[in-house]
């Protein structure tokens, strides 16, 4: 899931893992975790085609059963 850098106040690493930031989807670090045939953009948010907020990309832990 992306959330923004602002996440970082609340995070919770016995909660969440993060995985990487945006910047690394952008350089071609983490293809697997892009949609097979996405076209739009794999950076920062965009809002107004203005390049805004930078985002985290993070995964829910598991809980040890």
């Amino acid at each position: 899931m992306g959330v923004p850098i602002t996440f970082l106040d609340k995070y919770n690493s016995d909660q969440f893992e993060i995985i990487c930031s945006d910047y690394e989807i952008m350089e071609g670090s983490y293809p697997y975790l892009l949609k097979p045939g996405w076209q739009g953009k794999t950076d920062r948010a965009y809002i107004n085609g203005k390049r805004k907020y930078a985002r985290l990309f993070i995964t829910n832990r598991r809980p040890e059963i």
